[in-house]
């Protein structure tokens, strides 16, 4: 069934919560939490509210009256308000799940540290967050206490909210996957290029930050940057360069196996320079020979002469043996022998 549209928080705590749908029931483990001493509100006795409100789910667009929440709220530390439809938050607490709402604008996240001095886990996944707009004295004022933030399929789109981050003075894990802003990025540079800009996070998208992980991914920061113009290089990059020095672009070695060569096939008095493929059988080499040698494969006898060898021409024998095998190089010969010869 849908849910109705246009309900405020306090409305459906009030609903969930009261004494018919929720009864309180005395004794050790039994119903919900209490506090001994309600904050001042006439309704409160009414409603049995436990210190972890779940509300996910339930069509909530607004907040609702702000002296009624701090009044039924001031002992709630997790708040569970995931696929709501709030757009924006009007309005004691230490964990929010605020996934799959409409959350677009940073004056709407700010509120919540303002009115929840305490947080300590944000989750704001599957929003459409843009950017994170505060000057960074004011983020560390408004989020003293937040230790964990997942920005999971948000819309950030700029390095400049990755750095914004570290004003958090107290956060070590974040979450970022599937934001437009790392997109272009391969699996190896996204994970390495955020690590190295956040350097208080022990925590990336559910994996520990090891000490050899952050110096490899500080020092690759480095590298990727070097060739950046000096009026587009991040901050970060000079307090690297402080710590590591300036390093040079690693070489770049290929240790794929090299998939042919080009030869000089010798037959007779002939010399035909062509290129082979290193991944086929002698067999299969033999074939493509026979056109050019114009023999028979069964009447064919192949050996490779390695240029650079101080040793004479080797015998491929085993028509199964792969021609790689042989350590076939640009330059070397291949002598084409005919057995009845």
């Amino acid at each position: 069934m849908d849910q109705p549209s246009g309900r405020s928080f306090m409305q459906v705590l009030c609903e969930k919560y009261s004494p018919e749908n929720f009864p309180y029931r005395r004794g050790p483990g039994m119903g919900v939490h209490v506090p001994a001493t309600p904050q001042g509100s006439p309704m409160k006795d009414r409603l049995n509210l436990p210190s972890v409100l779940v509300l996910n789910s339930c069509g909530i667009t607004c907040a609702g009256d702000e002296t009624e929440i701090a009044a039924f709220c001031a002992h709630v530390s997790e708040l569970d308000l995931s696929d709501n439809k709030l757009e924006d938050w009007h309005e004691s607490l230490k964990l929010l799940h605020i996934t799959d709402n409409n959350l677009q604008d940073w004056t709407e996240i700010r509120k919540l540290g303002a009115m929840f001095p305490s947080l300590d886990t944000l989750v704001l996944a599957n929003n459409h967050l843009h950017a994170i707009e505060e000057p960074d004295d004011s983020l560390a004022r408004l989020f003293p206490n937040l230790r964990s933030i997942s920005l999971h399929k948000s819309g950030l789109q700029s390095w400049e909210d990755i750095d914004k981050l570290n004003s958090f003075p107290k956060l070590e894990e974040v979450r970022l996957l599937g934001i437009p802003l790392l997109q272009p990025y391969t699996t190896e540079e996204r994970r390495k290029l955020v690590i190295a800009r956040l350097p208080s996070v022990s925590k990336l998208n559910g994996s520990v930050v090891t000490e050899d992980e952050r110096e490899d991914s500080e020092r690759f920061f480095i590298r990727y940057h070097v060739q950046v113009p000096q009026e587009e290089v991040p901050c970060r990059y000079h307090e690297l360069i402080t710590k590591y020095g300036k390093l040079e672009p690693l070489a770049e070695v290929d240790l794929r196996p090299q998939s042919s060569a080009k030869v000089e096939v010798h037959f007779n008095d002939q010399v035909e320079e062509m290129s082979i493929r290193l991944d086929q059988t002698v067999a299969e080499l033999k074939k493509q020979l026979k056109t050019l040698v114009q023999l028979p494969t069964s009447s064919m006898l192949l050996y490779h002469f390695d240029h650079e060898a101080p040793f004479g021409p080797e015998e491929m024998k085993h028509s199964s043996r792969a021609v790689h095998s042989f350590g076939i190089r640009d330059g070397d010969k291949i002598y084409v022998e005919s057995k009845t010869k």
